[in-house]
């Protein structure tokens, strides 16, 4: 069975020192079949419009779907890349929350392939993004 604080405690300590530090992107949900992280939209993820830029809409897809790979990975072994995403941003959005929540949609031995759903805090759809990664296997001594 999941235990979803410690579960979130670990991915939220992943994020120290990092771009999802930086953009303030917070894991705040998890189950078996998904993983949601937040980021605040203020000025620090807009673009010049006063718009959240869609690039910060990848970082937290990219950020959650790759965090969401590490917890089906043997991590004494395995390690995970992105290797493609793709994003359709439907609707903008100025301020308050945006949730990133990624779907497993493939789980192979090395490709784990995600959706994610970026919503507002009322539930519409501002970006869909997929995301694959592949899951390597950790060489010795790091190198």
């Amino acid at each position: 069975m999941l235990d979803k604080e410690k579960v979130l405690a670990k991915c939220n300590a992943l994020t120290k020192n990092t771009l999802m530090e930086t953009l303030g992107i917070e894991y705040v949900d998890v189950a078996e079949e998904y993983l949601v992280a937040r980021m605040k939209v203020d000025s620090g993820v807009h673009q010049p419009m006063g718009l959240l830029h869609g690039g910060a809409s990848v970082a937290l897809a990219e950020s959650v779907g790759s965090t969401a790979s590490y917890l089906f990975v043997d991590r004494e072994k395995q390690e995970v890349r992105g290797i493609e995403i793709a994003a359709n941003h439907l609707k903008s959005i100025r301020e308050g929350y945006v949730y990133g929540t990624a779907k497993l949609i493939h789980k192979g031995r090395t490709i784990h392939l995600w959706e994610i759903k970026i919503t507002d805090e009322q539930g519409n759809l501002i970006s869909l993004c997929k995301l694959s990664n592949i899951v390597l296997d950790k060489k010795a001594n790091g190198k």
